[in-house]
């Protein structure tokens, strides 16, 4: 039996609504990929750390009022960070006198020095190899310069704080092997006139040496500045005046 002419009508509009239907979903489908094939958003930016400024500082001598080159150095060296937040020793030749510094810088302790006899801040290439015996008297200069502390043996088999291993140049117990030379009393002197006594090494008060200098370098290690004499603390290390460099960037 034959159906109607508005049923066959009907069946066709919803053939075709179906038809439309599935192809606008087609489309849709192509437009709008699926969701899982989306790449993630990328993550917010994060803001770096603000940067940590350490307070610029001085050394901290104390009551002690040290020489101008030894106050110009250490500053400097404390400023800069030149000692590389190590303990830290200065040798002032002229004033014959050496003073200790922790990591912080503040001043531990000073005492007197005996140093070489002979004027000079450089030292005598191959002078490390010579016999003793050898050395001439103007080749016993105490060199001048910045140098890293390492605690070692002498020939005599005492520990000594060596300045510079290959010029045999050291920090160590004051020698009285020889009475004639007066060590004891030369350290003891109140006049820096006749500290000049030595081949070359910086001889020290046994109690200081044993209670400061040693465990001091010991305990975190050391940089030494021994001071120069003839030519300026600028010329050796570089350094400068900060509290006048802080001064004029004030005004």
């Amino acid at each position: 039996m034959d159906s109607s002419p508005t049923s066959n009508r009907k069946s066709e509009f919803l053939d075709s609504l179906q038809k439309g239907l599935l192809l606008g979903a087609a489309l849709l489908a192509l437009l709008l990929p699926p969701a899982m094939h989306r790449e993630p958003a990328p993550p917010a930016p994060v803001a770096p750390p603000a940067p940590q400024y350490t307070p610029h500082r001085l050394a901290d001598f104390g009551s002690i009022v040290p020489t101008p080159d030894v106050r110009q150095v250490a500053n400097w060296a404390v400023y800069t960070h030149d000692y590389q937040n190590r303990n830290f020793i200065i040798v002032d030749k002229k004033d014959a006198r050496v003073y200790v510094f922790d990591r912080e810088g503040r001043l531990q302790s000073v005492a007197p020095v005996l140093l070489g006899s002979a004027i000079g801040d450089d030292t005598v290439p191959g002078i490390g190899d010579k016999p003793i015996a050898q050395v001439r008297p103007e080749e016993r200069t105490t060199p001048a310069g910045r140098f890293v502390a390492e605690i070692g043996m002498n020939m005599r088999g005492e520990d000594v704080v060596w300045v510079d291993y290959d010029a045999a140049v050291s920090m160590h117990r004051v020698l009285t092997t020889n009475p004639s030379e007066h060590r004891l009393e030369r350290l003891a002197s109140p006049t820096n006139e006749d500290n000049r006594i030595s081949y070359g090494c910086i001889n020290l008060p046994r109690a200081f040496y044993e209670n400061v200098v040693g465990p001091t370098v010991r305990t975190g290690g050391a940089i030494i500045y021994v001071l120069p004499e003839t030519r300026t603390p600028q010329q050796v290390f570089g350094s400068y005046d900060v509290p006048r460099l802080m001064t004029v960037a004030q005004h």
